[in-house]
């Protein structure tokens, strides 16, 4: 009797070593595609601040093809295309975008126009608003108070579009921590733009009373 009950043991082990082999090969296949994308991304991201446009779109572009390489390596496998491997890669992708947008001052691309999933995308919108703090104090060493402002108001409204996307981590990945980062980042930002906008105020007075 204990013979037959376990007589398809050796099957099922076998079953299942063979799933878990072919899985780990997928997965394998597809971490270094990931982690070229992100590279790609960090590269594309400080080429947009050097107003390096062009090699920004083709690092991007570069960043595209690879995630699309790794999702088909692990299309199979459901559990593994939504799991934090290809998320981040999706996320620092979406960051790379719409920084390079903002910085142009062009419209935000949408989630749908560049194939993200929706939480990576609404992660990564997140994380390019410390970016555009950067591109901020750029700015503001080139003179262009007027423009810092603007991409202040920017900031301002994905934050508030983000506190608005109250659902469980597991739907988000996390999107509350990156809410509470956007507003740390957008609050020092406004602190520090509002009191450079009076010095420069208080500098216009102090040189029209000095020429009156």
């Amino acid at each position: 009797m204990e013979k037959s009950i376990t007589a398809n043991l050796d099957a099922i082990i076998h079953r299942i070593h063979t799933n878990f082999t072919e899985k780990d090969t997928a997965r394998e296949k597809a971490i270094p595609l990931c982690r070229e994308s992100i590279r790609c991304c960090a590269n594309a991201i400080r080429a947009a601040h050097r107003s390096e446009f062009e090699q920004s779109k083709s690092l991007l572009e570069t960043s595209r093809q690879l995630l699309h390489e790794a999702d088909s390596a692990l299309s199979k496998y459901d559990d593994l295309r939504h799991s934090g491997l290809i998320h981040d890669a999706q996320k620092e992708y979406v960051e790379g975008c719409i920084t390079l947008a903002l910085i142009r001052d062009e419209a935000l691309p949408e989630p749908e126009t560049l194939e993200m999933e929706y939480a990576a995308y609404l992660r990564g919108m997140g994380e390019a608003m410390g970016e555009m703090r950067r591109h901020i104090l750029d700015t503001v060493r080139g003179g262009d108070l007027s423009r810092c402002e603007e991409l202040l108001f920017i900031m301002d409204d994905v934050y508030g579009a983000l506190v608005t996307v109250d659902f469980p981590d597991a739907l988000t990945h996390g999107l509350r921590r990156t809410t509470d980062m956007v507003r740390g980042v957008l609050e020092k930002t406004r602190g520090e733009l509002t009191l450079i906008i009076r010095q420069r105020e208080l500098e216009q007075k102090l040189e029209q009373h000095h020429i009156s």
